[in-house]
This record gives C-alpha cells, structure tokens and sequence, in this order.
C-alpha cells in the first residue's frame, strides 16, 4: 500500500494518483488537513507527501502539521521510500534538520530545471533528460540537508531535489498536476478576478513534455519503492 499524505484541499494528487488506479497499485490518501488518522507504518510500502499553500513553520495555524513531521521522521527511521513534493520536500528538509526560508526562490508557472551529475545517475530520475520542463508554485524553499545529495537545480532555485540515504526524496517542483489543477490554482491566485492566463497557456502547451516526464519520475519512484511489480 502506498499512502499519499494530503496537507490542502485544493493540492491533491492529481495524475499521480490516476496513474497508480490505472496500474491497480494499492493506494490511500489520507487527508491530512482535515486532522485524519494516518494509518501506520506496517503494510505501507511508500509515502508520498503532498503540497501546500501553508509553509512549514505555520504550525500555530495549521497544527496537523505537527503530526505531519512527526510521521515523516518515523518513515526516515522505517528506512521505507519517501518522496516529498513542494511542501513535501521542504517538510523532509525540516525534520532533516534543515533551513526552510520564507519568500525565498519562489517561482510560479512552467519552468526548466536540470539535473546535477549526481542527478543523471539516481535511480529517481533514470530515462528522465538532463534539462526538463516543471510545473512550480512556491514561495519558500529549502536548503540542503547535511548528507543530503543535490539532485537537480534551476536558475531560479538552487535546490530543486534531494535524496537522503537510499530512499528519501524531496521536491520544491510539482510533477503530478493537471491542467485542471493549474487552472484552479491561477483562478485562486487571483482572488476572483481574472485568472493568470500566461501561466495556464505555458502549461498548456507544455503539458505533454511535462507529463512524459513527471510520470516517468513516479514510474522511477514504484521502481525504488519495490511495488512496480503489480499488474498493469
């Protein structure tokens, strides 16, 4: 079973989870910011913790959080997979006793990133191209965790992806949403009024590179976390 922890309604998994209902892998998503039980570490094969419009100190308004991390610091002692998207990551940098900074690097909208030579050859990003298209929407970002190894980077953001021992990973870029998502997120953004529309075109015209790649990094991650088996 993999457990997919969601931390805000509106970041959900997205084509990560269709793709896990396609190959009929086990799957929950626990719902996090509604305070839900998460379910234990027996029987769960990996995690994949979600996004957030909240950051990682905000724990006075958001206390789930608290539970959140202390999760994460039992699945880095299980030695299970993890893989921590935008919030996700720099939540793992935390708890990897790291800096997560406010308004720092922040980007939004369809972007290139390129990977580190350490990058080319993790198993994470195998057939993945040296430079790829993202989709990112953060503010804040994380520094490299003490024996962290840097994965990828961009021009805007030094730290794009990490690995921690064998299978611990973090993300600040976003490689499982739609443009159903990116669309809600520019209507939010902002507050009513008319979308960005810029970003969403950008994604759109760039969805089918995007896509190719990001499920290839999640094909990558069932790979690492040993449930790549079950039929398709």
């Amino acid at each position: 079973m993999l457990i997919f922890i969601q931390n805000d309604a509106e970041v959900p998994a997205g084509t990560y989870a269709e793709l896990l209902a396609r190959k009929r892998i086990p799957f929950a998503v626990v719902e996090a910011f509604k305070r839900k039980k998460i379910p234990p570490l027996a029987g769960t094969s990996a995690v994949i913790v979600l996004g957030g419009s909240m950051c990682v100190h905000d724990v006075e308004n958001h206390p789930f959080l608290v539970k959140v991390k202390e999760y994460i610091l039992d699945v880095l002692n299980s030695g299970k997979p993890y893989l921590g998207i935008c919030l996700g990551g720099q939540l793992l940098a935390e708890v990897l006793n790291a800096r997560v900074f406010s308004v720092s690097c922040g980007e939004i909208g369809t972007h290139s990133i390129s990977l580190t030579g350490e990058g080319l050859n993790d198993p994470l990003f195998r057939l993945v191209p040296g430079r790829f298209t993202t989709f990112q929407w953060h503010n804040d970002s994380f520094a490299l965790p003490e024996a962290a190894i840097r994965l990828a980077f961009s021009e805007g953001c030094p730290n794009q992806a990490f690995r921690y021992g064998n299978a611990a990973y973090g993300l600040q870029f976003h490689p499982e949403v739609d443009q159903q998502i990116v669309t809600a997120w520019c209507n939010g953004f902002d507050s009513g009024n008319e979308p960005i529309q810029h970003i969403i075109k950008a994604f759109k015209c760039a969805e089918n590179p995007y896509r190719t790649v990001s499920l290839q990094i999640l094909r990558n991650f069932l790979d690492i976390s040993g449930v790549s088996s079950y039929p398709s």
